[in-house]
């Protein structure tokens, strides 16, 4: 009996699907506590929008209830970025996230499909086969490691292929955006509040595209371009890694401005020299890394994808510069220790979905034994971030076995009942800055606010003045006056970096 009062069912029994106004989908959200002011539940989509009577499948999601439940405006559906929904950010960052909604929100996330759920995509039968598979193999960065890795490369996607069938035709983010259609009536809301940064953007404009009359507000910070993932693999990939080198000569710029006391790098010249000098020597041979976690001395790859990760956080900027100094004396033990780590997480199960939703997103157009163009063009565009990209990115998709059933490709320029605020930090390294000038001026009613900041997306360097618009347009629906520009509240290297200004 206790159980039973604990359940509250908060939506309505039938909700139509999105796209498909003639059929009725029957679906539920029954809640049960699920931690402080957390609620969780399940809900049933269709495997197939276009025909949703033929199976269903389940996907987590998760609210926060609203902190000040007597003034509340609805709910706030929230995407961390990724292709793994938000289920765990709303567990972990409910408090804040409800209070960036002025309380106002019930804060809710959810698992996108295939990554949770009774269906998930997986790529192996358990973690041991996954591990023999992958056998510590490394970005490779000469041809030789690159004929080592191609033909695994292309038996890892057979084996995606073969142990998920019909699934991976129905994990687009536009089979998403249906999802969480269904789910804003399920909550009964007539119209989406909405928040999302990087990757989770494309979701908000699939949807905005899709449903523009269904938009109440929606924040959209570190912007994909849309054009780019319709343009394929490759040009989606280039444009992940177009701003990775200004990012840096950023970081370099700030340490050398920092010195000493505050940054490793500093001290011994000009800090550009020094980063620039040991990428040539690990160009031409490892670096001794004796403590490193699993064994190995520290390669050109290993580097690489150290520096791809760190720069997008300028709060792990004073470590990183720590971890080159150290290389560049001799040991690349951290630096190897973190790029395995890195690497690690992208051959984990959670890497598996999220090579089905972006290989399905945006198909390549060449195959894998175009493996030394691509590279090669990637590299052009980033020294940097073009190595890691290429191969743990676009070559799973150069022989992925599935396409899309249903992949919205366009217009784009929806025009919505209230502007979309859209937030580009003026040195993110993984989103360009010019992608968010590109979609504000292709969506026909948004409101462009400029980060004057570094790494990927606002979140990363944060500005009490873009929290403090972002609170204003979700609970008034008012964007702040075009071309207002919103500082950091710390410069990366300050000791006080991730603290709010007093």
């Amino acid at each position: 009996m206790a159980l039973m009062l604990a359940l509250v069912i908060a939506a309505p029994a039938a909700a139509r699907p999105a796209g498909d106004e003639g059929t009725e989908v029957t679906s539920a959200l029954v809640w049960a506590p699920c931690g402080e002011r957390l609620e969780c539940s399940q809900v049933r989509v269709p495997l197939d929008w276009a025909h949703p009577r033929e199976g269903t499948i389940s996907l987590p999601v998760i609210r926060h209830l609203a902190s000040r439940a007597g003034s509340r405006i609805g709910s706030l559906f929230v995407n961390a970025g990724g292709a793994t929904g938000s289920v765990e950010a709303v567990r972990a960052e409910g408090a804040s996230l409800d209070a960036l909604g002025g309380g106002r929100f019930d804060v809710v996330g959810w698992a996108l499909r295939g990554t949770a759920g009774d269906r998930a995509v997986r790529c192996f039968d358990d973690t041991g086969q996954r591990v023999r598979f992958w056998g510590g193999l490394p970005i490779p960065t000469t041809r030789l490691q690159a004929q080592t890795t191609v033909p695994r490369i292309a038996d890892y996607a057979r084996r995606c292929g073969k142990l998920n069938g019909d699934l991976l035709a129905h994990v687009s983010t536009t089979d998403d955006a249906r999802d969480l259609d269904l789910l804003r009536r399920l909550v009964g809301d007539r119209a989406l509040t909405y928040k999302a940064v990087s990757y989770g953007t494309f979701l908000g404009q699939t949807y905005a595209n899709l449903y523009p009359d269904r938009v109440r507000a929606m924040v959209l910070d570190g912007l994909v371009d849309p054009h780019v993932v319709m343009r394929g693999a490759e040009a989606r990939f280039a444009d992940t890694v177009a701003a990775m080198d200004q990012g840096l000569d950023q970081f370099v710029a700030r340490c050398q401005d920092a010195g000493p006391s505050r940054c490793a790098l500093a001290g011994s010249g000009p800090v550009s020299e020094r980063v620039a000098e040991l990428l040539a020597r690990l160009r031409s041979g490892p670096i001794p890394a004796p403590t490193a976690q699993p064994p190995g001395a520290l390669q050109h790859g290993d580097v690489l994808t150290a520096m791809f990760v760190s720069l997008t956080n300028p709060a792990a900027w004073p470590q990183l510069a720590t971890d080159l100094a150290a290389a560049d004396n001799g040991d690349g033990s951290a630096l190897a220790t973190l790029a395995r780590a890195v690497l690690s997480g992208v051959r984990s199960a959670a890497g598996d979905p999220t090579a089905a939703i972006t290989c399905t997103d945006s198909p390549a157009r060449r195959g894998l034994q175009s493996w030394p163009q691509v590279t090669r063009h990637l590299t052009e565009v980033s020294a940097i971030g073009g190595p890691f990209v290429g191969w743990a990115s676009w070559a799973p998709c150069a022989s992925w076995p599935a396409r899309s059933a249903d992949r919205y490709t366009g217009p784009w320029n929806a025009s919505t009942p209230h502007p979309i605020l859209v937030i580009g930090t003026r040195f993110d390294p993984a989103t360009p800055y010019a992608n968010a000038q590109r979609v504000a001026r292709l969506l026909r009613s948004a409101v462009l606010l400029t980060h004057d900041g570094y790494g990927h997306t606002s979140e990363a360097d944060p500005s009490s003045c873009v929290q403090e618009a972002i609170t204003a347009y979700l609970v008034d629906v008012v964007t702040p006056a075009r071309g207002t520009v919103c500082p950091s509240d710390r410069e990366p290297f300050d000791a006080d970096f991730g603290t709010r200004l007093p």
